[in-house]
């Protein structure tokens, strides 16, 4: 029996690693916004430490329900008032190491959710 994996219209996590992530097969190496309802783009924050609210104000613009951020190798939580358009938008948030964000992104886009992961490399 062979194995196809269920089609999606929007962008899925094909391979990760420690400095990397491939989305629908292109390999990426900085931090990244990919989403189930636009194209994948660079998310210009290369490290925890220089997260700001402007961030996370321009996920809060998008129209989705979640946001998972994979803040990088470890698990690391940003501080409240950074994320608080996403919340004052009704926008749930959850927090994840890279690997695990690059996991659920999939398993929920696959269900048809209009999910956005904002990962940290």
């Amino acid at each position: 029996m062979k194995f196809l994996p269920d089609p999606t219209q929007s962008s899925s996590v094909t391979g990760y690693g420690p400095d990397w992530v491939a989305i629908n097969g292109e390999r990426y190496t900085s931090s990244l916004v990919v989403s189930t309802m636009a194209a994948p783009y660079p998310w210009e924050c290369a490290r925890f430490e220089d997260l700001q609210a402007s961030h996370f104000e321009r996920l809060a613009a998008m129209d989705t329900e979640l946001v998972i951020f994979g803040s990088g190798a470890r698990i690391r939580f940003a501080p409240q008032a950074l994320m608080q358009s996403l919340y004052t938008r009704g926008i749930g948030v959850e927090t994840m190491d890279t690997q695990a964000a690059c996991r659920t992104y999939n398993f929920l886009a696959g269900e048809g959710r209009k999910v956005v992961a904002a990962l940290l490399l």
